[in-house]
């Protein structure tokens, strides 16, 4: 019963209806709030005269009303519309529904100064649909007493009051538990059992409830509804074209002579009936709805049930990843003692080996000392010869590395463990369930593939057999000289024109196919002949082309144009994406010339480089972690770390976006450009180097040499983008979340290199994204004169 609640009360003041009245537009009002927001309009402003005079008007006549001055009342939150347009004007008042109310007019100037009013005519906007009605002669009067929801209102406030007490208790009356209809009174059980016995006259009475028992008593008899038009009359017909009951008298007075009538007791019979079976299809609805609820709490028990097994599994995983680690350790440590061991056996040795020869030696030198020192010439002679022998050939012992260690004090060992700290920075979920198999390789139409002076076309298509999905196709060049096949195209269309390329040259093209698994092998590969010259005829390549390549006469360098037909779909990358706990995948595209190189795109109203680029390892501070082949960046850090991107700008108009792939505990990421030698191990924008825009979950701010401009409302999540819009034409620098400009323009008057750059900790983690076309908010800009 709580649910219906709402339906009984009004939607002017919120409260239960008081003598409900029932609008054209099916809606109830209480009498008074109707009273209140009636509306006084002069005759000529009417619905009916505007009809009349070929004026289009519109069911929401209200936001004509608005126009209309209002006068304020301080004592009353309701009242109706009073005053013209000449009026002072003063704010609506709401009700504690959200209708809105305006207080009542103003008393009017005395009759001598004031004109002669013009005739009005009562408007009435419904405060849920705004249809506008205007009154008749009748006013509120016209329009019927709903008794059936004053009836609904009644039961349904009896059905809420308290308990009812025992009329026959002596002492502290009991609640009542029932009551008789023929008595009139109110027992409780030990009462009824005494006063009230069902035998004999009293076992015919009839016992009820004691809230039946109340609204049986309290409700009035039932009234009869009375024609509108006609209060003595009681309604006794149905006018089906009219759609309201009607009385004899209106029949007599032939206001439904033409219209179809029906008696009443059966057209209500009848509609109640099909109300029955409109609330049975309602009912399957809500029990559908409830079954769904089910379903979804079953779901929030399921989903914490597997998160617990998940990262069950996942502690498994590691610590069965950490008990590898730990045994090769063990390994390592095995292999550190035995070369410890080793040295250690070699230097003992070697010392024990000096220390005998050293001794020898020393009592050589001790035995000739003595020898010395005898007087005996011919005695000395006898073995002077064989001690200088003796003491050459010690000497020499000692000179033949005998004093070198034969073991160093360094270890020989260096643990390259580099490897292995990548694979665990880039250890990360991937795809569990496989929803369908990669696409089959495109097949190249030929017959619709040619080239134009320095322009190529090519076409393909699936496989004429193949039913796999396929989300994007990539068109792949290589540089008309056999190098490297470099990306062009990456869409959903199967034809691409590519302008820009060397006059009398000879182009090799491939394609594949993508969808959310992966990436289909290569089409064959097709050979394209440029014109020698600028010739405008259309030059169909014959097939098949010769594969041998004659010499090639490189004109110059690429053109400085690339123009894709069609033109890149809103992104430069694609995103190979599934499910929770798996990859993302974004490639770039690429240019057709070295790393780094410009292309300006046409047919737009400004000009703007499209520029590829990646972020530079080897200017970025060593807590930066890289992958996906340097465009996804994160830090290891709970300081910020800058990383600066490979490609500075001095000119041109560049544009480039960071995706937010990981955001925890609200950091404070900053975004924009820096000189070369900013500081590496502070927040962007803290020094005179960098320009940048910091923004966590709610709010940015524009900072520059540790100066904060511009708080702007609007943060970011997982999952948002940030771009960085850098236009040198114009010497700005303006940024945007989401694809919506974020605050004003952040900064001016640029001058000189500037380099793209982000600072973050460990708690995010972005991607970046290049090549992209100017936002639709700078090209409006930019195109107006």
């Amino acid at each position: 019963m709580e649910e219906m609640e709402e339906e009984l009360k009004c939607p002017v003041c919120g409260s239960f209806y008081r003598e409900p009245i029932i609008l054209p537009c099916s809606h109830n009002l209480c009498q008074a709030c109707a009273r209140n927001i009636l509306v006084q309009t002069p005759e000529s402003e009417s619905p009916q005269s505007r009809r009349a005079s070929g004026s289009a008007v519109s069911d929401y006549d209200y936001l004509d009303l608005d126009k209309m001055s209002l006068y304020s009342e301080a004592d009353s939150g309701y009242g109706s519309y009073g005053g013209f347009a000449s009026a002072p004007t003063t704010p609506c008042q709401k009700s504690p529904n959200g209708v809105r109310v305006f207080p009542p007019a103003a008393p009017p100037p005395p009759a001598a100064l004031a004109p002669p009013p013009p005739p009005r005519n009562a408007c009435l906007t419904c405060p849920q649909c705004h249809r506008s009605l205007v009154l008749d002669e009748r006013g509120l009067r016209g329009f019927p007493r709903n008794r059936l929801l004053e009836g609904v209102i009644d039961r349904y406030q009896q059905g809420r009051a308290a308990a009812l007490r025992c009329q026959l208790c002596e002492k502290a009356p009991k609640e009542a538990a029932v009551m008789c209809e023929q008595c009139d009174v109110f027992y409780c059980d030990p009462c009824r059992l005494r006063c009230h016995p069902p035998r004999g006259p009293l076992a015919k009475h009839r016992l009820v409830p004691p809230a039946q028992g109340r609204v049986s008593r309290r409700l009035s008899p039932r009234k009869i509804s009375t024609c509108t038009d006609h209060e003595l009359e009681n309604h006794s017909m149905y006018c089906v074209q009219c759609k309201s009951p009607v009385c004899y008298q209106c029949l007599e007075e032939g206001k439904h002579s033409s219209h179809e009538v029906k008696a009443l007791g059966a057209m209500w019979k009848l509609h109640k009936s099909q109300l029955s079976q409109a609330l049975n299809g309602l009912s399957d609805r809500a029990k559908e709805a409830k079954e769904f609820l089910v379903q979804l709490r079953n779901m929030v028990q399921q989903i914490q049930e597997n998160s617990v097994e998940f990262e069950a599994c996942l502690v498994a995983q590691c610590d069965a990843l950490i008990d590898a680690l730990n045994r090769r350790k063990a390994q390592l440590l095995s292999r550190v003692n035995k070369e410890h061991e080793h040295k250690l056996k070699v230097v003992r040795d070697q010392i024990s080996h000096c220390t005998v020869k050293l001794r020898q030696t020393t009592g050589l030198m001790e035995y000739c000392l003595e020898v010395i020192k005898e007087n005996d010439p011919s005695g000395f002679l006898q073995i002077s010869d064989a001690l200088i022998r003796r003491v050459h050939l010690t000497e020499d012992q000692w000179g033949k590395g005998t004093l070198t260690p034969r073991m160093t004090t360094d270890f020989d060992l260096n643990l390259d463990n580099a490897p292995l700290l990548q694979s665990i920075h880039q250890l990360d979920f991937v795809q569990m369930k496989v929803s369908s198999p990669v696409p089959a390789p495109p097949i190249l139409q030929l017959e619709e593939c040619c080239t134009h002076n320095n322009s190529a076309t090519l076409s393909w298509k699936q496989p004429p057999l193949s039913t796999v999905q396929v989300e994007g196709y990539i068109l792949e060049l290589d540089d008309g000289n056999g190098g490297q096949f470099r990306e062009v195209y990456v869409g959903k269309e199967t034809m691409c024109t590519v302008d820009g390329l060397h006059f009398n040259s000879t182009y090799s093209a491939r394609v594949k196919a993508f969808n959310k698994t992966g990436v289909s092998p290569y089409s064959k590969t097709l050979v394209l002949q440029t014109s020698e010259d600028t010739q405008s005829e259309e030059q169909t390549l014959p097939f098949p082309v010769p594969l041998e390549r004659s010499q090639l006469r490189r004109m110059s360098p690429f053109s400085s144009t690339l123009n894709l037909q069609p033109s890149f779909p809103g992104r430069s990358y694609f995103e190979l994406r599934s499910s929770a706990h798996q990859l993302s995948l974004h490639s770039s595209l690429q240019s057709l010339n070295s790393a780094g190189c410009n292309f300006e795109t046409q047919g737009t109203p400004y000009s703007q480089l499209v520029a590829w680029f990646s972020f530079d390892p080897a200017s970025a501070h060593a807590d930066i972690i890289f992958s996906n082949d340097n465009l996804t960046v994160t830090c290891n850090s709970y300081d910020d770390r800058v990383v600066l991107g490979k490609t500075g700008f001095s000119k041109g108009l560049h544009y480039w976006e960071l995706s937010i792939d990981r955001y925890d505990n609200h950091p404070d990421p900053a975004f924009g450009v820096a000189r070369i030698d900013v500081l590496k191990d502070a927040m962007l924008g803290k020094d005179d180097k960098a320009w940048a825009m910091y923004v966590d979950n709610n709010r940015s701010w524009f900072m520059h040499n540790n100066s904060h401009t511009n708080r702007t409302e609007g943060g970011i999540t997982k999952g948002a983008t940030v771009g960085v819009l850098l236009d040198l034409t114009r010497r700005t620098l303006t940024f945007s979340i989401n694809e919506d400009q974020q605050g004003p323009v952040a900064f001016e008057n640029l001058e000189g290199l500037f380099f793209p750059a982000v600072s973050l900790n460990r708690n995010v983690q972005v991607t970046l994204h290049t090549g992209l076309p100017v936002p639709e908010f700078y090209a409006s800009r930019s195109a107006m004169p």
